[in-house]
């Protein structure tokens, strides 16, 4: 079989990984013990000085030697030394000791808390910063904590642990993306934040959270103005595990699972089905179905057929730790795999190797250090079609008869298009399993690279001067079969097979400097200061080409290349016969090479008074290509302020209960750039031969209308467009109660996004696309509240957390004669029109429609509503149809009448975990939830009168008295026009988490195993919500800035782990 270019990529890569390993061989090596002459066994226990208990992994190290050990479970050690040597024993959070070995066989050592190492870090843009001392409004998660969630993405292990920050699934297919958002919607563009990781942006979906030492989320605009640009949307700073002296650690996780789907819709079943198409032919004026003249009809649970039980999932991940006073190392090999639970490995799979090397050397006495990042991974993908109604896989499963087969008699996938004898019944959609197990060949295969390196200089003490080159590299090879089928008269391909074959590749560089200088004057006022420049450049290409007709031989799709194909040019004629032109059946798309330069310079200066009084400042100003020349430069100040109130003299009563209390404030800009290159200017598209599909590029002459090539303009420019700006002010309080067991953090903030990016309205007559204006904005408002106990009782120790966030938008003015940027038809339905949209006064992404009043029980009914001057969008209004609300009240119900329906994004979102530890054992909860937010559901194309329904049809009005929420069922939609009945609430409650683990290391009882941890776990064990959906997480859109339409929606499925942590 043919390797494709990424494949022989790897196998280059991976020589020069094995390559890299022989070289790390002899340095691994050296970390076990070497002989020593005139040796002696020294040994004793290492305890911590606040309460007796043994310290386990405690670093034990040979002075001047590579030589060392760790102390186990029960704190002790052993080790053999040359005599007169010295130990050093090492622990983060503790004081370092050396003890000399002379005359000692036994030495015992009680190690103090660092009080600095305790003063917990935190990042910010550039740099860390004591978390007390912090002003802005961030908050940090450990890698430890996302690992123990083990799922394969970042983001979804930080699903309520972030109040202001919301994430959900776009879709439970494997590798799909979180759509995160950050105190609500700024922008009808991306809404999503700016990442960095180690310093550079990157990609977090791609990473092992096992590589994670902590992500650091910047809310606020003082904390994310650092950023400049990017930052509207917030800034997620993630720092991967560095290494750390001592001596070498060795950590191991695994887990194997199986997925399968929480709760699937319900559909009718034949006889339920049956019943229905009579009653709506009976209502609508037809006749009933003469069921027995069709013969043996099928009972086909689709939704059932297309999901499939017990799909795999399984991670391994290897981290080695270790270094010396002068060097330290971090590297670690990862392998995720997830299957999908709609089709199960053959459709939906997903995999990634990673492999990841941090490295700092401290050279010249500690004047200069430097050290590198670099994080590589390999992921290849398949997947089913998830979207709108056209490109959704489980769609079909939802509106197609259950009266279809599966099967047909020669045990092939059913097709209702052949069956003659029933043809007239099946002329809607075909067979969806068919479809699927048919269409759905493609793969995609990708490579990220993400690695810099840099050097630090520090001529003098706290005087340091940082340089750093980074790299973000991608290349992605996307490859598609297309065969012969028909399953319907909608759903075929019968002229010519066809593959596709797609290459994209880029690069972003990233040269940054930094000189920072922190000094103290009078022991009293401490300053820091900082200042930095930074250039970017972004280069990348695209190509896509397909072709038609592979050679028979080569006829499925492991041999769908395109030198496998035979198409050939044919002719395109005319309506009048006369020759229109040929098309060749070989297609290249692609894309001009995208080039992309930033150049930002920015500062900060902090001061604080005896760390009680604090107050920082930031400027960044960034040029940007994306923006014509005189409005690429953009500036973005910052400032902020705090206040430790317990260290005043007057607040000294309160120590006995109030162990921190910090008020703080912030004022901040912060920019949005998200465009595509080059969008003021106008491009000139041209064309040398042919298309069908693109007529535009030809002037038509003379009598025989001669197609001449030619050029025209794709869109029209606008060189006035500049920068999205966000401005922010943030008033917060940090406070520690009772020991620190109780952590309270609270915030309220006002953020308001002006000068949107959006398309200009144009008139259809311009022929060319529409430029990117500035005009628009939205004012979120929201308050957020984090609470944290920690305590233990005896052995026992326990955590608790809540926290939760409430946020409201509003759009002030959008710049379009109506004052609305409208959303997408042909949607819901067949025809259907748009239903979402933003508009001046209303939240972004609101659903418009028409609000009902209930159903209509009888004549009666309907004239009393017409008397009271209520108007009837039905023609031929009949009792059970539904009663819609004549808003403003002048007799004729019409897009006038249509509402505020609700929204896709939550008011309210939520999060809870507890954690216990006992004696080895280990418990924990984690949950997360939603208030507030609507569901759009449309599992029913109502302009085909044969989709099937959901159960809740059975619900429906049939007389008088029986419904007053779901109208009676007819061969026509009048009933279901968009309006508050495909609305659902859409508030949940889940548990994401329920792990149960035990450590045997002590019953071990082994000196090489510090940890020896089996766990079982449930992910997404229950979900309480009233949505009958099959899934109430929706970050699904057809556009960015809306979301929680369920049109078939990939549920996220539920996972049985059970998986192991050794560290050696």
């Amino acid at each position: 079989m043919r390797k494709t270019f990424i494949e022989k990529c790897i196998n280059v890569h991976l020589c020069r990984f094995a390559m890299a390993l022989l070289f790390l061989l002899p340095a691994i090596s050296n970390l076990r013990a070497n002989p020593l002459q005139d040796n002696k066994t020294v040994s004793g226990v290492v305890i911590s000085a606040s309460d007796n208990q043994p310290l386990i992994g405690v670093s034990v190290l040979v002075k001047g030697a590579t030589v060392g050990t760790m102390t186990d479970i029960d704190g002790k050690y052993s080790l053999n030394v040359k005599n007169g040597a010295t130990l050093i024993f090492s622990y983060i959070g503790f004081v370092k000791q050396e003890i000399s070995t002379s005359g000692k066989n036994v030495i015992n050592v009680t190690m103090k808390e660092d009080a600095q190492a305790l003063d917990e870090v935190v990042v910010i843009g550039y740099g860390v910063q004591k978390k007390k001392l912090s002003t802005g409004a961030t908050l940090q998660v450990k890698g430890d904590e996302l690992a123990k969630m083990n799922t394969t993405s970042p983001l979804q292990a930080l699903q309520g642990k972030t109040p202001g920050v919301t994430i959900s699934s776009t879709s439970g297919q494997p590798g799909s993306d979180m759509k995160v958002v950050v105190r609500g919607l700024g922008t009808v563009g991306n809404s999503g934040p700016l990442y960095i990781i180690d310093g550079i942006e990157g990609d977090i979906s791609v990473l092992n959270a096992s590589d994670i030492q902590s992500i650091d989320v910047l809310k606020d605009a003082a904390s994310a103005a650092i950023y400049g640009a990017q930052a509207a949307n917030g800034v997620v700073l993630v720092t991967t595990k560095q290494g750390a002296s001592g001596k070498g650690q060795v950590a191991f996780d695994a887990y194997y699972g199986v997925q399968n789907v929480a709760r699937k819709a319900k559909l009718l079943n034949a006889e339920e089905y049956k019943s229905i198409m009579d009653e709506q032919a009976l209502n609508s004026g037809s006749s009933v179905f003469d069921w027995s003249s069709m013969g043996e009809l099928a009972d086909t649970d689709w939704v059932g057929q297309m999901f499939k039980d017990d799909a795999k999932t399984e991670n391994y991940s290897m981290n080695i730790n270790g270094g010396s006073d002068s060097s330290v190392y971090s590297l670690s090999l990862n392998y995720t795999s997830q299957e999908g639970v709609v089709g199960g490995k053959d459709v939906s799979n997903y995999e990634r190797y990673g492999f990841r090397i941090n490295t700092e050397n401290k050279l010249y006495k500690n004047v200069l250090k430097v050290g590198q990042h670099l994080n590589f991974n390999y992921i290849k993908n398949t997947g089913v079609s998830v979207g709108n109604q056209y490109n959704n896989t489980l769609r079909g499963a939802f509106v197609t008869s259950p009266l279809s087969p599966v099967y047909s008699d020669n045990n092939i996938y059913g097709s209702p298009y052949n069956d003659t004898s029933n043809s007239a019944w099946y002329n809607g959609d075909g067979n969806p399993y068919g479809s699927m197990m048919t269409t759905v060949n493609n793969k995609n295969d990708n490579q990220k690279l993400m690695a810099d390196v840099y050097a630090e200089l520090e001529p003098i003490k706290n005087l340091k001067f940082k340089s750093t080159f980074g790299i973000n590299y991608y290349a992605s090879e996307y490859r598609s079969f297309k065969p012969l089928y028909q399953f319907s008269v909608y759903t075929y391909n019968k002229e010519h097979t066809t593959t596709t074959q797609n290459m994209s590749k880029g690069h972003t560089l990233t040269w940054t400097n930094t000189a920072s200088y922190d000094f103290t004057i009078n022991k009293d006022h401490a300053f820091n200061a900082m200042i930095g420049m930074e250039a970017v450049r972004y280069q990348g290409t695209y190509l896509s080409a397909s072709n038609w007709n592979l050679l028979s031989q080569f006829n499925d799709f492991s041999h769908a290349y395109l030198d496998n194909t035979t198409g050939k040019a044919y002719i395109e004629y005319n309506d009048d016969g006369t020759v229109k032109g040929v098309v060749d059946t070989k297609t290249v798309n692609g894309k001009p090479e995208n080039i992309y330069r930033r150049v930002s310079y920015f500062g900060r200066l902090g001061y604080n008074f005896k760390e009680k009084y604090m107050i920082n400042a930031t400027l960044r100003a960034d040029a940007s290509s994306k923006f014509a020349s005189g409005h690429r430069w953009g500036y973005f100040p910052s400032v902020s302020a705090g206040w430790v109130m317990t260290n005043e003299d007057f607040m000294k009563s309160t120590k006995n209960w109030l162990d921190f209390l910090k008020v703080r404030a912030s004022w901040g800009q912060v920019g949005n750039q998200d465009i595509d290159d080059f969008q003021y200017a106008a491009p000139i598209n041209t064309s040398t031969g042919y298309s069908s599909s693109n007529p535009a590029a030809y002037y038509v002459f003379g009598t025989g209308g001669t197609n001449v090539a030619g050029a025209y303009p794709s869109r029209l420019s606008n060189e006035k467009v500049k920068w999205e700006t966000s401005e922010q002010t943030n008033i917060g309080i940090d406070a520690r109660f009772l020991s620190s067991r109780l952590g309270v953090n609270a915030d309220f903030y006002v953020k308001t996004t002006k000068d949107w990016l959006v398309k200009a309205p144009i008139l259809a007559t311009a022929g060319a696309d529409a430029p990117y204006i500035n005009g628009g904005d939205v004012k979120n408002t929201g308050i957020e509240l984090a609470f944290n106990w920690n305590d233990h009782i005896g052995k026992l120790n326990y955590n608790l957390g809540i926290n939760g966030a409430y946020n409201k938008n509003k759009v002030g003015n959008i710049p379009t004669v109506d004052g609305i940027i409208h959303g997408s038809t042909n949607m819901l339905y067949d025809n259907s029109e748009e239903f979402y949209r933003a508009q001046n006064g209303h939240e972004i992404g609101y659903f418009w429609g028409y609000k009902t009043a209930g159903i209509f029980q009888n004549e009666q009914e309907i004239s009393d509503w017409k008397t009271a001057g209520n108007g009837i969008l039905q023609a031929n209004v009949k009792p059970g149809d539904v009663k819609y609300v004549d808003v403003n009240h002048d007799g004729t119900i019409n897009a006038d009448d249509k509402a505020d329906l609700g929204s896709g994004m939550p008011d309210f979102t939520f999060g809870f975990n507890l954690g216990f530890d006992y004696k080895g054992f280990d418990f924990s909860v984690n949950a997360n939830g939603v208030l507030g937010n609507k569901i759009v559901q449309s599992y029913r194309n109502h302009t085909n009168k044969q989709a099937n329904y959901t159960t809740a049809i059975l619900n429906r009005w049939t007389g008088e008295g029986t419904s007053n929420e779901i109208p009676r069922v007819t061969e026509t939609n009048i009933n279901w026009q968009f309006s508050d009945l495909y609305l659902h609430d859409g508030d949940y409650l889940r548990i994401s988490n329920i792990t149960l683990g035990y450590d045997f290391a002590k019953l071990i009882n082994c000196k090489f195993i510090s940890q020896c941890r089996l766990y079982a776990s449930v992910q997404n064990a229950f979900t309480f919500t009233k949505y009958d959906g099959m899934d109430p997480e929706i970050g699904y859109g057809t556009d960015k800035w809306v979301s929680g339409i369920d049109l078939g929606y990939y549920p996220r499925p539920r996972t049985y782990l059970f998986g192991v942590n050794l560290k050696f």
